[in-house]
């Protein structure tokens, strides 16, 4: 398997992987932590998938897609912090004021798990993000140990996973995601 890591720029394959399988429902997207909290609230159903398509039309990309064979099987949302809600998050702190880009959802297509995507997807993001500027790399992944994870809230990826990437702890943070502490993991770019 050859997976291929691209710009997220193409609409279609973004609401192949993030899009609900009935128009109108109010799916997250991947909104929730790149848009204020009202704007999140007010945006409904197709709405929410008009807004992503804007996202990929102007660009740049809101994220990262991996392709096996040209089929979209990954994503991964990655943006500068300071376009999200993690700029004025009260659970994850900043570590300084660089202007870091914040990786904060992994999504692998159910069947297509277990065959290194993720990992992909992470070093993707981190190189899309190097090409857009980014003198640093912010993840908030679960700290989980060895404990399972419910898929459904793994979306902020696996502590140990970026480790494998060469991401560095640098901050515990307040912040909690189906029963597991978060850190704050950076990939220096500089």
């Amino acid at each position: 398997m050859a997976i291929d890591v691209r710009p997220a720029s193409v609409f279609e394959d973004v609401r192949a992987l993030l899009g609900p399988k009935s128009p109108g429902a109010n799916v997250c997207w991947c909104l929730s932590y790149r848009i204020p909290s009202k704007l999140n609230n007010e945006l409904r159903g197709p709405a929410r998938g008009e807004y992503v398509s804007e996202l990929c039309r102007k660009g740049p990309p809101p994220g990262v897609l991996a392709y096996d064979g040209g089929v979209p099987v990954g994503w991964a949302a990655v943006a500068p912090r300071s376009d999200t809600a993690f700029a004025r998050s009260r659970t994850i702190p900043r570590v300084d004021d660089l202007p870091v880009w914040s990786l904060w959802c992994i999504r692998v297509r159910p069947g297509h798990r277990g065959h290194g995507i993720s990992h992909a997807l992470i070093a993707g993001a981190v190189e899309f993000a190097r090409a857009q500027g980014a003198p640093v790399v912010e993840a908030y992944p679960l700290d989980s140990g060895d404990a399972k994870v419910d898929l459904t809230m793994a979306y902020a990826g696996l502590r140990k996973n970026f480790e494998r990437a060469g991401f560095v702890h640098r901050a515990d943070t307040s912040s909690v995601l189906a029963g597991h502490p978060r850190v704050l993991m950076r990939f220096d770019l500089r």
